[in-house]
């Protein structure tokens, strides 16, 4: 059992945020901003893939004027995220940003925080504090080393510093993040932070790679911290569409049974036995999958002799061979058909089933 860390709580827009709200998911455009369509055009793909929170980069002030025109199109609440220059920081809330990220103390001085924060306070927005090992001040650097795994104090000491800078104006809707591409200090860093703060964690292993490597270092690092109940958002940062960071987001926390959204697919790995190109069929009812929000369970299997007894506990499957296949229910067969018509029939079935379970309040 997973106890979660006891937190404040903050509001980017509708979503709650620690305070034992549910854990949310989110990912970062990688498109120009200031492109409302193409911004936009993502932003729905992921609201459809289950997305909670969207942050977007900030480099000029047309991004941040944009974020409104953006703002207006999409479901999920927004977050600008802004480095060094104070003044787009407050044209991203003053247009519609619902949460910001900054490093406080990167914005030009005490002056220039302050007006960031009283335009905060003025539209109900909160503040992340993103520290990485990249941007920690040089006198911490001096004083604790680089962050390692034995010693990720400098992270630690810069966003608590930074959080200050906000405390000192007053200001508590605050939530930290600190970031490092080694999984290592990442998870040293968030259990010691976890420990002398209880302001809301954003976690995340930061330049984590493409979708093999940045799963697996998001995954490992992430997975502990939420086992050990530390985390309250996160991000799988990976180098690919970031469709593939909520996906890989959401198979993290059912894997650990802290939330499910959506079937949960079981697929074989293949063998000797396998009749049928297996890996395409996976791939088309994955991406199907995205789009449903029971709790199904399906299978997806390569041969129909062991397929629906490996898979007995799905409430679907799909399951081939030389030149036919079958769709099974709960380990029993439910048609045979020529594999030239077993996916689409397989789909049509599935989104039947998925239908029929959102009525009974799966």
């Amino acid at each position: 059992m997973i106890t979660r860390r006891t937190t404040r709580q903050i509001h980017v827009g509708d979503v709650a945020i620690g305070g034992g709200a549910p854990i949310s998911v989110q990912s970062m455009t990688n498109t120009d901003t200031s492109d409302v369509e193409a911004t936009v055009a993502q932003i729905h793909r992921l609201e459809e893939a289950g997305c909670e929170l969207i942050r977007v980069a900030v480099p000029g002030q047309e991004a941040a004027t944009a974020i409104g025109a953006i703002r207006e199109r999409i479901r999920i609440p927004l977050i600008a995220d802004i480095h060094f220059d104070s003044r787009l920081a407050v044209t991203a809330v003053e247009n519609g940003a619902q949460a910001i990220r900054i490093n406080p103390g990167n914005l030009g001085g005490p002056d220039k925080l302050r007006r960031v924060v009283d335009a905060a306070r003025a539209h109900g927005v909160p503040i992340r504090v993103g520290v990485n090992s990249g941007s920690i001040e040089k006198d911490l650097l001096k004083e604790h080393g680089y962050p390692t795994p034995e010693r990720p104090d400098a992270l630690i000491e810069s966003a608590l510093r930074n959080v200050r800078l906000l405390e000192e104006l007053e200001f508590f809707e605050i939530k930290i993040s600190i970031k490092s591409s080694d999984t290592l200090t990442t998870i040293a860093g968030y259990r010691q932070l976890a420990g002398r703060t209880d302001y809301p964690l954003h976690i995340g292993v930061t330049e984590a790679g493409g979708l093999i490597a940045g799963t697996v270092k998001s995954s490992v690092a992430l997975g502990i911290l939420l086992f050990e109940g530390i985390g309250d958002t996160f991000r799988i940062s990976l180098t690919r569409d970031p469709v593939e960071e909520v996906r890989v987001g959401y198979e993290l926390l059912r894997s650990l049974r802290i939330r499910e959204r959506g079937p949960e697919m079981i697929s074989c790995p293949t063998c000797g036995r396998t009749r049928i190109d297996l890996f395409p069929l996976a791939e088309e009812v994955e991406r199907h999958l995205q789009t449903m929000e029971s709790n199904l369970k399906v299978a997806v299997m390569g041969c129909v002799v062991n397929g629906p007894g490996e898979a007995r506990e799905a409430d679907i499957g799909i399951a081939g061979g030389h030149g036919v296949g079958i769709i099974f229910k709960k380990g029993e067969i439910f048609r045979k058909l020529p594999e030239a018509e077993l996916l689409p029939v397989f789909l049509e079935e599935l989104y039947k089933m998925d239908e029929e379970r959102k009525k009974q309040g799966s």
